[in-house]
């Protein structure tokens, strides 16, 4: 299927090229350092023209950073580092380095090996240990190797560039088959700033926090505390709203740094201005929750779950979560199967007060839209034409409880026997 999305226009946004470079003043690279096996043929050109597996963002300036961690008990050593290295600085950061297919988790030496990627890039860089995000992604319990690592910053930093945004983001790349970046323009005060981004992950994704390495910038001017209740705001409604699979990972994080270059006053919580940086957040981390969600692992379809009429935000989550992390809706929509007992029994056992047994529900698609329950009943209902909407690549469960006015969605995918075979062999 089309890993596209359509991106939703909202009115003073303007979607921009550039993922991660698209804010003033920021630079990144990828390069191959062999912790990834190597897709060129033994005796030909250089490994180094493999693919990606190591990626580095820069700032011109030290930046206000904001970060969220998996909830996981079981946390990466790149996570316990970070945390430390921002506790720290106050808050600043100016670069981030990040593998990939090496998680750098349940080792002895994980954190060694974290703080050595740090000051590796400290030292190339001309900066502080603790102004550098490090975070690792792919397989759990192997000893990550430090080596290419070494060999590989030097290149990284030659290799930076304010186009290297592209480089950066299939650096980050597991079992994803896409690269997932996003970027937005607004205004502030008669002043233009910019926010972009990248993201990664397809497989063990589950609220909350998905399981996912996302990396924001921005040229905003905001301080470290009003960027990091942004994102605490935002990750509720974006990151925590996503499940592929029901399995939270180790070594989740979405960190985001703000440089100022784009000037203007300092954005204050609590203000019109702080709203605009807010809604510019969601936009690009709504686009690459759904990105990740279509990347599922054997994927066919993306689903979301759109609650409406419910008493307030906080259940519309719980039910819309419920319905799309539900391991037999998953397989239905597979299948194509309107079968609205599967939607009624997950709201059934959402962990919610809301009454769920008099809800309506829809199935939506570009094929049209059907209503198969009624009520909490089920209906009669066209069959052919439900066949037709569930064949879709992107469908929307579209549930109304009719009991109140608060509304949330919440984002999936299908689940299917690709998805077995690529976990079954996952070290390899």
């Amino acid at each position: 299927m089309s890993k596209e999305i359509t991106k939703v226009q909202f009115e003073g946004y303007t979607y921009i090229e550039g993922g991660v470079c698209a804010a003033k003043g920021f630079k990144a690279s990828g390069t191959y350092c062999g912790i990834k096996k190597s897709d060129i043929p033994d005796g030909n050109e250089s490994p180094f023209k493999s693919k990606n597996d190591i990626g580095m963002v820069l700032s011109d300036t030290v930046c206000s950073a904001a970060a969220v961690y998996t909830q996981n008990k079981v946390k990466g050593a790149p996570i316990t580092v970070t945390k430390d290295n921002l506790l720290k600085s106050g808050g600043k950061a100016r670069a981030i380095i990040v593998n990939s297919k090496n998680a750098n988790t349940c080792n002895a030496d994980g954190e060694q090996k974290a703080r050595r990627m740090c000051e590796l890039t400290a030292q190339a860089l001309g900066i502080r240990p603790e102004e550098v995000i490090v975070a690792s992604t792919g397989v759990i319990g192997q000893v990550l190797p430090i080596e290419p690592i070494e060999k590989a910053v030097p290149i990284l930093v030659k290799e930076l560039s304010y186009d290297g945004n592209e480089q950066a983001a299939t650096a980050i790349m597991t079992t994803d088959t896409v690269k997932k970046e996003i970027a937005v323009e607004f205004e502030i005060n008669g002043i233009k700033y910019h926010l972009g981004g990248m993201g990664k992950g397809s497989g063990m994704i589950h609220p909350n926090m998905a399981t996912t390495l996302n990396f924001y910038t921005t040229d905003c001017n905001i301080s470290s505390d009003a960027l990091q209740a942004a994102l605490d705001d935002i990750i509720k409604i974006t990151y925590n709203c996503l499940s592929v699979d029901g399995d939270q990972s180790t070594n989740d994080m979405v960190c985001v740094l703000a440089n100022g270059a784009a000037g203007g006053d300092e954005i204050k919580r609590s203000t019109a201005e702080f709203e605009v940086f807010k809604k510019a957040l969601y936009i690009a981390m709504m686009n690459i929750t759904k990105m990740l969600a279509k990347d599922g692992e054997g994927a066919t379809k993306l689903l979301e779950c759109h609650v409406t009429g419910a008493p307030d935000v906080e259940n519309a989550i719980i039910i819309a979560k419920s319905v799309i992390r539900s391991p037999l809706v998953k397989c239905a929509m597979y299948g194509a199967d309107a079968n609205c007992g599967r939607i009624m029994c997950a709201m059934g056992y959402a962990d919610t007060e809301t009454d769920v047994t008099k809800a309506d529900v829809y199935y939506i698609s570009r094929a049209g839209k059907i209503l198969v329950c009624e009520n909490g009943l089920g209906l009669q209902f066209d069959e052919d034409l439900a066949l037709a909407i569930l064949k879709e690549e992107d469908i929307t469960i579209f549930v109304d409880l009719h009991m109140g006015s608060a509304e949330a969605k919440a984002w999936g995918c299908d689940l299917t026997y690709d998805y077995v075979k690529i976990n079954g062999d996952y070290r390899s």
